[in-house]
């Protein structure tokens, strides 16, 4: 395979201008050379700002796949059109990058990851939190053993009054949930990682519906429309592991809290524990006096690439990119995405139920 990767993007919304093409655009190993959206004017809009001269723009992601050209394509469209589309890019030779959550179902991701061994192509998903300096600080922590057995974490996505009311993030058919699919999914794949744990046996839940349906309400995007508003407002979950560890998820859009929070873990271990509010900060226990430590990030606390200084979509992107070319498993594997999505789909579940989800 050439080091020069040519790339299409599949949706050229929000999630693809705002991430994928600034940082892809920053890649010297690749060449944006198709877009497709099925608004042609924000495809062609996306392939004249980011596009190498001659780039090609398309309404229907079928005939992008058909440009034997490409190597890859990033999949940035609404939840429910992740799977069908990762799936036909990887049937047709293509290694994938899917926007998270991995899928709208748990069924719809074991296709992807199915359809990712059956074509021996790469696939894996946008969890960038896991690039942040904090995340990776925190990750080498981890495995040096400096928590010890990690068996409490927590997942924190929590908004006060932040609904995003643009695209289709109060549409249930579209996206399959609100707050815990949509950013619950990124709190919760940052702690499994961290923990290094994805055998779930049991999944608690509870999602509400109690702000939603209000007129004219605080919001920092604006107020919202009730009638609109098919989604859960705030989701919580309680995971038992196979090996005992606990992990409680808590995510909202809109919540009546002071103390919120976004895309952070806490985790506690035999050993020590950390959390990453106002800061990554380790504390434990030495010479029977219990100790903090605010860890400064600021002082190349993870190596830097070339000495520059990425943004977490960057290294993101560069990591991606590295792995396709070196032949390696991307940081984020589809095996990890599927627990994490096999997870949210318990919580749905055992909220509508009332009952625990067993894993088999």
């Amino acid at each position: 395979m050439s080091k020069t990767l040519k790339i299409g993007i599949i949706g050229c919304g929000g999630i693809a201008t705002g991430k994928h093409l600034p940082s892809l655009a920053k890649q010297s190993n690749a060449e944006l050379v198709a877009f497709c959206d099925i608004i042609q004017e924000r495809a062609d809009k996306a392939a004249e700002k980011y596009g190498v001269e001659g780039a090609k723009v398309y309404t229907d992601f079928r005939e992008l796949l058909k440009d034997g050209s490409i190597d890859v394509i990033h999949v940035c469209t609404p939840n429910d059109s992740h799977s069908e589309i990762s799936v036909a890019s990887l049937e047709a030779g293509k290694h994938v990058m899917c926007e998270k959550p991995m899928a709208k179902t748990a069924a719809q991701a074991r296709e992807m990851l199915e359809a990712a061994k059956r074509t021996g192509k790469k696939l894996t998903i946008g969890y960038q939190n896991r690039f942040r300096n904090d995340s990776q600080h925190l990750k080498q922590l981890c495995e040096n053993g400096e928590l010890g057995e990690v068996y409490y974490g927590k997942a924190l996505a929590t908004r006060r009054r932040a609904v995003p009311t643009w695209g289709v993030f109060l549409d249930e058919e579209k996206q399959g949930g609100g707050p815990l699919i949509d950013i619950g999914t990124h709190a919760l794949d940052l702690t499994l990682w961290l923990m290094d744990n994805y055998k779930p046996k049991s999944v608690m839940g509870s999602t509400f519906h109690k702000l939603g349906h209000r007129e004219n309400a605080a919001n920092a995007f604006g107020p919202w429309n009730p009638e609109e508003f098919k989604v859960e407002d705030s989701a919580f979950g309680f995971i038992t592991m196979e090996n005992g560890a606990t992990i409680v998820l808590e995510s909202s859009w809109a919540l009546n809290i002071r103390d919120f929070s976004e895309a952070q873990t806490i985790l506690a271990g035999t050993e020590g524990g950390a959390d990453m509010k106002d800061g990554l900060t380790i504390n434990g226990e030495n010479l029977s006096r219990l100790y903090e430590t605010k860890v400064d990030l600021g002082a190349g606390g993870v190596a830097f690439y070339s000495g520059e200084t990425e943004t977490d979509s960057d290294r993101e992107a560069r990591l991606w990119l590295q792995a396709v070319i070196e032949d390696t498993d991307p940081v984020v594997t589809p095996e990890q995405a599927l627990v994490v999505t096999e997870i949210l789909e318990a919580i749905y579940e055992s909220a509508k139920t009332g009952k625990a989800v067993y894993f088999e």
